[in-house]
């Protein structure tokens, strides 16, 4: 039996708890199911955020379009014969009909289909069916209504606030934080929306801590240091990361390295292109090589079997999992050769919700760009491995637990200080007053 490998993040000696609180932050259950306080986030805070709708890929050519809906909200992204990127409220100026549903190529104009006005690609009024009824009609007064459009590294936001801050302000930290990774290189291959029995904050909250891989997730838990994940916080975002091909320091270094790699290949082995039941290649390693090195190694000659180069990429840039949190609804997912972004968007009801995930791949040097496939189903049919269905399938309880009379709070941990930012963001939005707001989870003052 091989030595258990040294935990390079325990050189820091940074954990996920970080600095303990005086006591735990205390939040109230109501704010995932009551309807009063999600009409609230329909009016104060869904249309003043940033929200990720598509990809650029979806709308790269003129006539391309793509329509985003977030609660009652429908936004359709548009791109112009003149190759500009823009939104507009989706919704015809004469009676409210939604102008243009789904995503497509090829638009000419934007006709609503219930009496026939129409609109150029750049929301100009062009014709309005028997004007002469309406008296004095200008179709100047009557554009589609705008909405705040940008992209990054191919990742397409919309906002309805018109005087938000800039996306890149808005993203803080994030994009100098993640530029080593060359996000730019990734290509999403297709989007898979989940219908689930749950509120998008219970969706959103699973994706923003590590305290659950102890229990969730004992498959994971035998290839992944939950322990040492430092996170940080800078206002609207919020950063973990994790160390992959290590065992958590929970099971004390019993394991042996190829019980390691063993949960490494069935929970993510398709990161490497390791099909399930790869045996440990004993017969590979050279001295002082670490399980990480070889899992690095595997990764590095699957992505040049694609084309793509890593070099450049040592062992801890590969099996690193840096995790980013976008409020209010984003997680970015990323290592040298993966990426995956998931959104938690409201349903019908507070107890309905949707988890959008972006599938994406680095792709080699010039590759030919493709729209992504996106696919619907509900929670049932889901399979998007080990991990994530874990995650999807402990939805439903979850929000059933929170209708209980007894449940008042949810009582969290400094651990879980990124699904706290989220709700002290959400209440600067809702502007709550100080009696309704989040209790205690304040970090005790440095020791003299």
């Amino acid at each position: 039996m091989n030595a258990p490998a040294r935990n390079p993040a325990r050189v820091r000696d940074e954990d996920a708890i970080g600095a303990p609180p005086e006591t735990p932050a205390l939040v109230p259950a109501e704010r995932y199911y009551a309807p009063a306080f999600a009409a609230l986030e329909v009016e104060r805070m869904w249309p003043k955020v940033w929200q990720l709708a598509c990809m650029v890929d979806h709308v790269a050519e003129p006539g391309d379009y793509f329509e985003y809906r977030c609660g009652p909200y429908g936004v359709l992204i548009v791109r112009g014969d003149d190759g500009v990127l823009r939104a507009f409220q989706n919704v015809c100026r004469h009676r409210g009909n939604s102008v243009c549903v789904g995503s497509g190529s090829g638009l000419r104009e934007l006709k609503c289909g219930y009496h026939g006005w129409t609109w150029d690609l750049a929301g100009t009024l062009r014709r309005v069916p028997d004007r002469k009824g309406f008296g004095t009609l200008n179709l100047s007064d009557f554009p589609l209504v705008p909405v705040r459009v940008d992209t990054w590294e191919g990742l397409v936001f919309v906002n309805l606030d018109l005087e938000a801050v800039p996306l890149l302000e808005y993203l803080e930290a994030v994009p100098d934080d993640i530029a080593w990774c060359r996000l730019s290189d990734f290509r999403c291959y297709a989007t898979l929306t989940v219908e689930v029995d749950a509120n998008w904050k219970t969706i959103a909250d699973g994706f923003s801590e590590t305290y659950h891989i102890q229990t969730l997730h004992p498959e994971l838990l035998r290839c992944v240091d939950d322990v040492h994940a430092p996170q940080r916080i800078w206002g609207h975002t919020g950063k973990s990361d994790q160390p992959y091909g290590v065992q958590s320091p929970r099971f004390d270094g019993a394991l042996s390295d190829e019980e390691v790699w063993d949960a490494y290949v069935y929970t993510q082995g398709v990161l490497m292109g390791a099909a399930e039941g790869t045996p440990f290649p004993a017969d590979e390693r050279r001295d002082g090589q670490t399980v990480r090195d070889l899992i690095a190694a595997h990764t590095r000659a699957f992505a040049a079997s694609r084309g793509v180069d890593l070099d450049w990429a040592d062992t801890d840039r590969i099996t690193r999992l840096h995790q980013y949190n976008v409020f209010p609804n984003m997680t970015l997912l990323a290592n040298a050769d993966h990426l995956t972004v998931m959104c938690s968007r409201p349903g019908a009801t507070p107890d309905q919700g949707e988890l959008v995930m972006f599938l994406m791949t680095r792709m080699p040097p010039g590759a030919a760009r493709a729209k992504p496939t996106d696919v619907r189903m509900s929670a049932g049919e889901a399979d998007p491995g080990v991990v994530l269905t874990q995650d999807i399938q402990i939805l439903a309880g979850l929000q059933r637990g929170m209708h209980q009379p007894g449940f008042t709070h949810l009582v969290l941990s400094s651990e879980e200080r990124r699904v706290i930012n989220l709700h002290r963001n959400l209440e600067r939005y809702l502007d709550l007053p100080r009696s309704q707001r989040v209790s205690g989870g304040v970090a005790r003052p440095p020791a003299r």
